[in-house]
């Protein structure tokens, strides 16, 4: 049952032309490794002019053409950082302020308390974050949503995720809009159950092939081994 539902979510995600940005936290069928999947779209050349860098370990993104960026606001930031066998995935600067925050022996609900959903007005693009503690018994892997309600400016709704147990070969997603529009919806719902594989290639290449191909910029896939705390990026840029 659970297979086909991941199937179902899948298909869905493969049939909405602007999910937006999306993460996906999970792990592998054989319950070896964790994964963070993280990916952009965009429908502006300023959107469009990105690319994902590994840069020792963190991930940033950067202008494709440094010459045709018109505006860094919200656009270039660290999805993927990590603190000790912390590791963090976000849509945003808030990846800055969840490592901060660990740092200084904050919780994951602490630091995004902080923060709201992005001021891009009318679209208020939802904040969307994952975080796994290796050290963490009694926790798996965490998720979060930070949005308005009905793109109203004056209230935002913070949801938290706790997945005390993850299950063999699902991950789940989280995206920032339900559809394409204007302004663009905001993600509703839970985040939904969807498949994940041993090998970090085909999760990214499953991934990749499920996004729409117009608006689609650029992927990552991270794993960490559950045993040897060890960590692997494969990441996929449309602009090379």
């Amino acid at each position: 049952m659970l297979d086909s539902l991941c199937n179902a979510n899948v298909n869905q995600l493969k049939k909405n032309s602007y999910p937006g940005r999306g993460i996906i936290v999970g792990l592998s069928p054989n319950s070896k490794k964790y994964y963070q999947v993280y990916w952009i779209m965009g429908r502006s050349s300023n959107s469009r002019n990105r690319i994902f860098v590994n840069e020792g370990g963190f991930v940033r993104t950067e202008a494709h053409d440094k010459n045709q960026l018109e505006d860094p606001t919200l656009i270039i930031y660290y999805p993927i950082k990590f603190y000790n066998d912390i590791h963090i995935v976000s849509n945003g600067d808030q990846t800055d302020t969840i490592y901060d925050s660990l740092i200084n022996d904050e919780s994951f609900e602490c630091a995004l308390n902080k923060r709201e959903f992005e001021p891009d007005f009318p679209n208020l693009t939802p904040r969307i974050s994952g975080m796994i503690d290796l050290n963490n018994e009694k926790m798996a892997y965490q998720l979060s949503i930070l949005k308005s309600v009905q793109n109203d400016p004056n209230y935002c709704i913070r949801n938290y995720y706790n997945y005390e147990r993850a299950v063999p070969g699902v991950g789940h997603c989280l995206h920032t809009y339900s559809e394409n529009g204007n302004p663009l919806p905001s993600f509703v719902g839970e985040p939904f159950e969807v498949k994940l594989y041993d090998d970090i290639k085909d999760v990214g290449e499953f991934y990749w092939s499920a996004l729409n191909e117009e608006n689609k910029i650029s992927l990552l896939v991270k794993s960490i081994d559950i045993e040897m705390k060890s960590t692997e990026l494969f990441i996929i840029n449309r602009n090379r």
